[in-house]
């Protein structure tokens, strides 16, 4: 049984007749003491699907799905109190710019010791030498005396490592990093990248990772999801994806990565902009900025492939029709 299940998710916001449908039929699994690579564009869902899962799609946001389960429970039909106990204890996540998520009026000890409260009880003095604790396993110098600190007297990398603190608080299965190095100079990035494998490892959590860096995804993931515009467009383990992708908005952005572009001119880019709620093409989403577009692509939505832990949302897939690989041969491009 998969730690995350998630079968045809769609996130809406808006009235139902001129509704943004965000996040449109997305699969995915993911696995214990797995880590799960989602990449894309902004604006492609990749944060919209996660915020799904914790139960943090507000109104005017609806959220439906053939199945949406964590450790094989029924998170949409769990009570709203249940939901609660498991996101921030069980499923947690780190969100996007630190300096934004933490609260500017409460110490850094404070809110680690709040949701160590919530979640796992315990006396004040045990809340304290925790998030002492904590702060040391994250990295933070002299955590004791940070206890006081204010978000705004840290640093970007420090907050980064507080939220990180606050989203291991409670031994989670599931961690969810949305973009956990944005803002953040190189060598900080590195850092932090390497305290949540160590940390993913350590614990056997599943994490999944979400990223614009694709550098980021070959160095730690071990599948990767790629979305567009809302939608699911490949997902396959990482070696296969970097070696051959199938879909050809997975191949514009490896070949947008400044390593392949060595002895070129120009860096390859990818015409264009994500559709929004206006603009949106018929057919397939991304025929409009494919290299490989033909005229039943500008026709007809594309459906799933799913074969052999590989998932493809094209109608002429690269390279399909090789032997074994599940996809359809007819118009497969090499």
């Amino acid at each position: 049984m998969p730690l995350l299940e998630i079968r045809n998710l769609s996130v809406e916001f808006g009235e139902k007749g001129h509704a943004l449908r965000a996040v449109d039929a997305v699969d995915l699994a993911l696995e214990e003491g797995e880590v799960l690579g989602v990449v894309g564009e902004s604006g492609s869902g990749k944060s919209v699907s996660m915020l799904a899962v914790m139960g943090l799609i507000g109104y005017p946001g609806r959220v439906h799905a053939d199945r949406l389960a964590f450790d094989g429970v029924d998170l949409l039909t769990l009570p709203a109190a249940e939901r609660r106990r498991i996101a921030g204890k069980d499923i947690a996540m780190i969100f996007q710019e630190p300096m934004s998520s933490l609260n500017p009026c409460f110490t850094v000890g404070f809110q680690i010791m709040e949701t160590l409260q919530v979640h796992e009880g315990g006396s004040r003095r045990q809340r304290r030498a925790r998030t002492i604790e904590l702060l040391d396993q994250v990295g933070i110098p002299a955590p004791e005396s940070r206890l006081n600190a204010f978000p705004h007297q840290l640093s970007g990398g420090m907050n980064q490592r507080v939220m990180i603190a606050m989203a291991i608080a409670c031994n989670p299965r599931l961690l969810i990093a949305d973009e956990p190095t944005t803002a953040l100079d190189v060598t900080i990035q590195k850092q932090i990248l390497e305290l949540l494998l160590s940390l993913q490892r350590e614990r056997g959590m599943g994490l999944v990772l979400i990223t614009h860096n694709m550098g980021v995804v070959a160095a730690t993931s071990h599948r990767v999801a790629v979305m567009y515009a809302g939608q699911m467009v490949e997902q396959q383990p990482r070696d296969w994806l970097f070696g051959a992708p199938r879909h050809p908005y997975t191949a514009a952005l490896l070949e947008a990565l400044p390593e392949r572009g060595l002895g070129r001119r120009r860096l390859p880019t990818i015409p264009g902009v994500v559709p929004g709620l206006y603009d949106r093409p018929s057919g397939c989403l991304f025929h409009p900025r494919c290299n490989f577009v033909q005229e039943r692509c500008r026709r007809e939505e594309p459906g799933i492939t799913h074969s052999n832990g590989l998932l493809v949302r094209c109608h002429y897939p690269l390279g399909a029709g090789a032997p074994g690989d599940g996809l359809p041969s007819g118009g497969g491009r090499p």
